[in-house]
């Protein structure tokens, strides 16, 4: 069992959300994003860290809020094996939820102290 990379989360309203991603990008840090087919409207960013190609090891999320993802912060854990973490996890008594397959990746979600989500994940075998 491995932990391959983390990842931050955050989802806000769009102009907070838009106003971080400047930050940390061209007006500020300089962190290169991907592109995420942006439009006049601001529709997330991701600032991978490293050569990892995306999907692997580190980066920082920012999405806008909508129907489907509330107001929100989150730690993501890259592992090699998300079902083996689960089940040492189980074992000591944490309340796990999931699995959730997704864009090709296996998640799963605990809360960590006063509520925090906490998600870890792995490539779907």
């Amino acid at each position: 069992m491995k932990v391959l990379g983390i990842r931050f989360c955050k989802v806000a309203k769009a102009e907070d959300a838009q106003a971080i991603a400047a930050v940390l990008g061209e007006n500020g840090l300089g962190l290169k994003t991907t592109n995420m087919g942006q439009s006049e409207v601001f529709n997330g960013a991701v600032f991978p860290v490293g050569d990892a190609p995306l999907g692997e090891g580190s980066w920082i999320e920012l999405w806008p809020t909508d129907e489907n993802m509330p107001e929100m912060t989150m730690l993501q854990i890259v592992v090699d094996d998300s079902d083996a973490f689960a089940e040492r996890a189980k074992e000591k008594g944490v309340d796990v939820k999931g699995p959730d397959d997704a864009h090709g990746e296996r998640i799963y979600y605990i809360a960590g102290a006063g509520g925090f989500p906490i998600a870890f994940v792995s490539k779907v075998k």
